[in-house]
């Protein structure tokens, strides 16, 4: 990763995931005492009803560098996870997706 000489913004670096209708921005900040942490961010953009006006929703994890490595290993087990259970989610899915069209029929 490079750093940034960006003097104005605490960011070192970051990285942006489109996915559908959702970004993902992955952000690698300083704070002014030079520890690190890491930010993820979801945007979806969406639709206001009342106002008739899109806006984009966002939703943040703050991220302390002591726990990456942590929270990788525990990200990486539940991937492990979907992968040798893909089956079986794809049927609870598709359980789910009958059961909602069903209650909307009735």
């Amino acid at each position: 990763m490079e750093k940034r000489e960006n003097k104005e913004s605490n960011e070192v670096t970051s990285k942006v995931l489109r996915a559908g209708k959702r970004t993902y921005f992955f952000d690698l900040k300083e704070t002014k005492n030079q520890e690190h942490y890491l930010t993820i961010t979801e945007s979806k953009y969406r639709f206001d009803e009342i106002k008739g006006t899109h806006f984009y929703e966002k939703n943040k994890i703050f991220l302390h560098i002591q726990d990456i490595e942590n929270f990788s290993n525990t990200l990486n087990e539940i991937i492990s996870y979907i992968h040798s259970h893909e089956g079986e989610i794809q049927s609870i899915r598709s359980n789910r997706k009958n059961q909602l069209e069903n209650k909307e029929e009735n």
